[in-house]
């Protein structure tokens, strides 16, 4: 997983980049591994790295997508993540921010856990366009978490989109609600780092296996998406519609099989597969139906397929 940074990776990282984010430190994060050797190797890449990249995506399209920014993206203490709505959103409703299980300040779920309407007062900072903080926005409750055949969170805001808008400018990204498209273009863009980067779909993945936890269908990109430890969460947005398909959340670093920070491919006849230096994402379509009137989760409405407690 591209783990929540602790502080000694924190410390190596801001000489290495420059200014960051204040990262979470708690004990289970300590414990866990860390990304150090992959986000210290590419935290320096400039952004000529980046539009080389986007460039490359775009050539093997032969389109020209979207310049996707950082608005409607979230900075929290140590991963990043996304102002989110359905389609049946309203503007009256309490904003939702999307991010990762393993990104939860409760710690990672086991497997077969899940949170459900557990009460958090987290803040994130909220970002425009250009990746500049404009304000600070605040939970009242982690609605969902798991790690449990997907790696997400959805925390629900004290605020709602309107008075987001209202007050910041921003309005949320959208939720697609269709199963995403192998070769489509993409950005992940990290509100933790600032940092966007391009490629495409790949392909997809029956299940992929880190350590104890096991992932259905998970988006694999393309080799350009060289995303490091806090870009956790970031939204994997379509370039042609603007719409969130994916949630980042892992990456094989070392070539090693189904251990912790190396996930491992299964296909369906239970036939393993290794790709060192390739990064994966949650699909997201499935969340759409699980959310009624109001935002509020029922893991009980038709067509959700969640996990339950």
């Amino acid at each position: 997983m591209k783990k929540p940074l602790v502080g000694a990776l924190f410390a190596v990282l801001l000489l290495g980049a420059g200014t960051a984010p204040a990262s979470a430190a708690t004990s289970h994060d300590a414990a866990a591994p860390t990304k150090v050797k992959a986000a210290a190797a590419t935290a320096s890449r400039t952004a000529a790295d980046a539009a080389s990249s986007g460039h490359a995506a775009v050539q093997a399209q032969k389109v020209r997508p979207k310049a996707i920014g950082f608005a409607g993206t979230v900075a929290l203490s140590n991963c990043s993540g996304s102002v989110v709505r359905t389609p049946g959103s309203q503007p009256g409703d309490p904003a939702l921010v999307l991010s990762n299980g393993h990104c939860m300040e409760s710690g990672f779920p086991g497997p077969g856990e899940v949170v459900l309407n557990q009460r958090s007062t987290r803040s994130f900072t909220l970002l425009n366009a250009s990746g500049s903080g404009i304000g600070t926005v605040r939970a009242s409750k982690i609605a969902y978490g798991t790690m449990t055949d997907t790696d997400i969170s959805v925390y629900q805001l004290t605020s709602t989109y309107a008075q987001i808008e209202n007050t910041y400018g921003i309005k949320a990204l959208e939720l697609n609600t269709a199963h995403p498209v192998q070769g489509t273009a993409i950005t992940v863009a990290s509100g933790y780092w600032k940092r966007t980067y391009s490629c495409n779909i790949d392909g997809f993945v029956y299940r992929l296996k880190e350590g104890e936890w096991t992932w259905k269908d998970s988006v694999r990109y393309t080799s350009a998406c060289q995303t490091i430890g806090g870009t956790s969460g970031s939204p994997v947005i379509d370039n042609a519609t603007g719409k969130v398909v994916a949630v980042n959340n892992t990456g094989n670093e070392d070539g090693q099989e189904c251990t912790d920070n190396n996930p491992c491919e299964v296909d369906e006849n239970g036939r393993v597969t290794v790709r060192e230096g390739i990064n994966y994402a949650q699909e997201t379509y499935g969340i759409v139906p699980c959310i009624g009137t109001g935002n509020v989760f029922d893991l009980n409405r038709a067509g959700c397929t969640l996990p339950k407690p």
